[in-house]
């Protein structure tokens, strides 16, 4: 897992890491092309990403994602969790216990997977409490999801201004 805030170096850092890792490169993106800006956006990650590695765009149902392309050799890249959990909140609107089950699908899921799997997912709880009653449930929806997802994961790195801090790593 690779936490961080805007524009910390998580997704650069997440794809190097998967770029040592192996061959069979798989990208998740969970975000929705909504408006231009995002559009162009999309585009530019892609193109950064390059030929090497096979884009898929899934927006919900990232545990069959997962599911369909694991295996020892693969390596997939879900970026990010941060968007995957807003469009479940937009799917299921006050239905919180959905989008949790969800969550526990994707953990369920992690601990039973055997190629490898990276996830990047932003930290917005390190900043002011959110105005409106909307944001401060997405706010702690991620929260809790990020806690779930770090605790099935192997190793969990927080990036903070570019530079990596290893929160979590395999036991020797």
């Amino acid at each position: 897992m690779v936490l961080g805030g805007a524009k910390s170096g998580k997704s650069r850092y997440a794809l190097d890491l998967c770029n040592l890792l192996g061959e069979n490169r798989i990208f998740i993106a969970t975000a929705q092309a909504l408006d231009d800006e995002m559009c162009q956006r999309i585009e530019r990650h892609k193109a950064e990403r390059g030929n090497s590695w096979k884009t898929v765009e899934e927006s919900l149902n990232i545990v069959e994602v997962i599911q369909d392309y694991d295996n020892e050799c693969s390596v997939i890249l879900l970026d990010c969790i941060t968007l995957w959990i807003s469009n479940l909140l937009m799917k299921y609107q006050e239905d919180d216990r959905c989008i949790k089950d969800e969550v526990e699908k994707l953990v369920g899921c992690l601990k039973k997977i055997s190629g490898r799997v990276v996830l990047v997912s932003n930290d917005v709880g390190m900043g002011i409490v959110p105005d409106n009653p909307l944001s401060r449930r997405y706010r702690d929806l991620l929260g809790l999801t990020n806690q779930r997802i770090a605790w099935a994961s192997d190793m969990v790195v927080m990036l903070v201004a570019g530079l990596p801090l290893i929160l979590k790593q395999p036991e020797v």
